[in-house]
């Protein structure tokens, strides 16, 4: 008998009988068709209100659904691997003839150099960091440090406990510099996110002023896709801010949700029927004022707020500009570099298909984005 319903379930995934709410809650079709069954994680494990599952305590074939469901989910799913940049061939003569032909030793930096064995030159490359006085490894590490809440002050203080000698200033600089480099280079990649988005808005001051930041997430990755700075969320111009962050959203992704989730301002649902509304299917179901279990429906994203904006905004007390580069360090950090334990101390970024190889990823993700832009430059 259970094989029997592994295999109705199976049918029942394989023709699109399951739609995903989020990662706790989906509606699975009956195979009569006279309605749907919902099922949900509870401590216990899954739960569906079909009476097979309620009555008979079995697990039903809407219960297996939902395992192929994710099954064929994770098989769609395909990998962006990056790598970290290696010297392969010579620069001048393009042979792949070379070795390690000891250390440059500059100020502030040991850079390797090569010795290319067909033409007999030596030379030195430093991807990404090129005329830059300090080496990669303190820029990178004066970043890391700097997302994970040190102020721009403590991150000068601690490189100088590793014999780099600079200012706050300087570190901020080197924010903007590379963040911007990241930012053009990831935004030509395509997360694979889910079909469930929520989105939210969090108070913040910047300049002194009170602003809004708007932020879409997907709920199963937890993928930050798009922000959006706004003022009053009650004014006239706040549909204009979330439709801005739904067509970033839709940008970003190359697709719209089959689920929004969010709370209950009147701007959301504005921005939702210009954006995702559509009257053939498959239809963007909009879901406000959300309770679950007695709780806040939209928690994950106020658990987004707190922990990944609050607190980086508590220590630098506000933002000085609109358009600041550290809103987008951090969604580049909170995405690709940061290992969250709600994800089994995976990003992001890596649920989403994107793997970055290499122990320090900020300097990965450095090295491929001035190499792409050096190679568009070149083009």
């Amino acid at each position: 008998m259970t094989d029997l319903r592994q295999e109705r379930g199976k049918t029942i995934a394989q023709i699109g009988g399951v739609r995903r709410i989020d990662s706790e809650r989906y509606e699975v079709k009956s195979q009569s068709g006279n309605g749907r069954y919902n099922v949900h994680l509870t401590e216990s494990g899954w739960t569906c209100t079909c009476p097979d599952h309620f009555y008979r305590n079995v697990k039903c074939k809407h219960l297996f659904a939902i395992e192929w469901s994710r099954k064929l989910r994770e098989k769609v799913r395909e990998n962006i691997v990056i790598q970290p940049v290696e010297i392969n061939v010579c620069i001048f003569c393009q042979s792949s003839s070379l070795k390690k032909f000891g250390i440059r030793h500059n100020k502030d930096a040991d850079i390797q150099r090569f010795l290319c064995a067909d033409c007999g030159r030596t030379f030195s490359v430093n991807i990404g960091f090129e005329k830059m006085k300090h080496n990669p490894h303190a820029i990178t590490t004066a970043m890391q440090l700097y997302f994970s809440g040190e102020s721009l002050r403590n991150s000068a203080r601690s490189l100088r406990l590793l014999g780099v000698q600079v200012t706050h200033q300087t570190v901020y600089n080197w924010i903007q510099k590379y963040v911007g480099l990241m930012d053009k280079y990831l935004s030509q990649i395509k997360p694979q996110v889910s079909d469930t988005w929520r989105a939210d808005e969090m108070f913040l001051k910047i300049k002194g002023n009170p602003k809004y930041l708007y932020a879409l997430l997907d709920d199963e990755t937890r993928f930050w896709i798009a922000k959006e700075v706004a003022g009053d969320k009650m004014s006239r111009e706040a549909p204009e801010y979330a439709s801005n962050l739904f067509r970033q959203g839709k940008e970003a992704t190359g697709k719209k949700p089959l689920t929004l989730i969010t709370d209950g301002l009147h701007a959301y649902e504005l921005a939702y029927r210009r954006e995702f509304y559509a009257h053939q299917k498959p239809v963007t179901k909009h879901v406000e004022h959300v309770t679950w279990r007695g709780e806040k429906g939209n928690e994950k994203m106020e658990s987004f707020n707190g922990n990944t904006v609050r607190s980086r905004e508590k220590t630098m007390r506000s933002l000085k500009r609109e358009d600041t580069p550290i809103l987008t360090g951090m969604q580049i950090f909170h995405n690709y570099v940061r290992p969250h334990m709600a994800l089994d101390c995976k990003t992001p970024a890596e649920l989403a298909g994107i793997k970055i190889k290499g122990e320090n990823k900020w300097l990965t993700l450095i090295q491929n984005a001035s190499q792409r832009r050096e190679r568009r430059h070149n083009e």
